[in-house]
């Protein structure tokens, strides 16, 4: 009987981690990585690379910059990412340095690329306002937010997946990509913290949003990560919509979410209501963390640390993605009136947009967020049931690449 239960359990501590491998991921695939013993391609080989990449729609392989540019690849291939990021920077510093032998001086144009652009000094110190440059910073940093994820996956988390006995080419790629989403949304959840503590409306403490509109002056921290998000973001859609890479089983959800999160941050940024994208950015960054380094513990076959960091997620996201979201949501509902009564008005003009309809604009987003993450919830808490109470589960992983080549360390075990 004892052994009975004691196999029961293994059986069940079994489910659980898979049960980690089935829960949908809000962040798409990642190519696969270079040639694993780091010297340079010869013509024939790159010539091979790239007739496998013409043939196989989601390879990784270069065709060119150019052709890379033409097909959008380069959101794929490193070196063709950061040729194009380094571009610009070149043509910045080239103007820097030959401006200073001009008889007059002449701006930058090089700069709204790299740079958050349209200052406005006060009294109270530097802040900026919302303008047409804005776009042109988001559309590089798509271009430096592509690269940085690349390098993250390709040339530090899939060396390191395989220093540490994966080998299965899908299970690298996977991990590559909770890896980085570990450390993007570290990085960007402190400084989401660090941008909401400078601001009213901290600890999500919504009435401000309202009583203080428009907020059409930011601080340099809230433009930067309100656009640094948003580049991110606009990232991850273009990837999927395009189909750059393998879709995954919830694909459709993957891009309702994407497209509410660009519609909501983008009509809050117009509209100078830009504290309230700060705090939905807060309810989503956390939770990703946590599942994230579950899945990655996962992999590495830490089960009581992954078991723990599942622990944690489940926690943070029914804490920030259902309780802080509904609260959001009860906000905009109830508090909406607070906005002055010479702001409740459609005039771009004076920078303020908050007739009454406004109010249906603002908290529709958020709902469709709402009802996306339950989505999610209730897939999470079911495969999670079933795992503990139904025993072994059938892993319903949205791509299965990683199924048809065993791992090293799995094999090396049976022998």
């Amino acid at each position: 009987m004892s052994s009975l239960k004691a196999e029961n359990g293994r059986e069940r501590a079994g489910s659980i981690q898979k049960a980690l491998h089935d829960i949908s991921e809000t962040h798409t695939a990642v190519p696969a990585s270079l040639p694993e013993n780091g010297k340079p391609a010869t013509v024939a080989e790159a010539n091979a690379r790239r007739r496998r990449a013409a043939e196989k729609p989601y390879d990784s392989g270069s065709l060119g910059l150019v052709q890379d540019v033409l097909t959008m690849r380069w959101m794929r291939v490193p070196e063709s990412s950061l040729k194009l990021l380094l571009i610009p920077v070149l043509l910045w510093a080239n103007w820097e340095l030959v401006s200073n032998f001009m008889p007059l001086p002449i701006a930058n144009p090089f700069s709204r690329l790299l740079f958050i652009d349209h200052p406005e000094p006060t009294a109270d110190g530097l802040f900026y306002r919302k303008g047409y440059n804005d776009l042109w910073f988001i559309a590089y940093w798509v271009i430096v937010m592509s690269f940085i994820r690349l390098f993250w996956t390709v040339y530090v988390f899939h060396p390191l997946a395989r220093h540490y006995g994966i080998h299965n080419e899908g299970k690298v790629i996977r991990f590559g990509e909770q890896g980085y989403a570990v450390v993007y949304f570290t990085v960007m959840g402190s400084f989401g913290l660090h941008v909401m503590s400078q601001l009213p409306t901290w600890y999500f403490n919504c009435t401000p949003q309202w009583t203080d509109y428009p907020q059409w002056k930011m601080t340099p921290a809230l433009k930067s990560y309100y656009l640094l998000h948003s580049a991110y973001w606009l990232q991850q859609f273009l990837v999927l919509v395009l189909r750059l890479e393998k879709p995954r089983k919830d694909f459709t959800e993957l891009v309702i979410h994407h497209y509410v999160t660009l519609w909501l941050i983008g009509w809050s940024y117009l509209v100078n209501l830009t504290w309230i994208g700060n705090l939905v950015y807060m309810t989503m960054d956390w939770s990703d963390v946590f599942i994230a380094l579950a899945k990655c513990l996962n992999y590495l076959s830490l089960d009581t640390l992954a078991a723990v960091a599942f622990g944690w997620f489940a926690l943070v996201w029914s804490y920030t993605r259902h309780w802080l979201n509904i609260y959001l949501l009860y906000s905009v509902w109830t508090e909406f009136h607070k906005v002055p009564k010479w702001a409740q008005k459609w005039s771009p003009e004076e920078g303020v947009w908050m007739p009454e309809w406004m109010r249906y604009q603002i908290w529709i987003p958020i709902m469709l967020l709402q009802i996306v993450n339950l989505f999610w919830y209730f897939r999470i808490w079911r495969i999670l049931y079933r795992a503990v109470f139904l025993g072994p589960l059938a892993d319903e992983r949205s791509d299965d690449e990683d199924e048809s080549e065993p791992d090293a360390a799995a094999v090396k075990k049976d022998q």
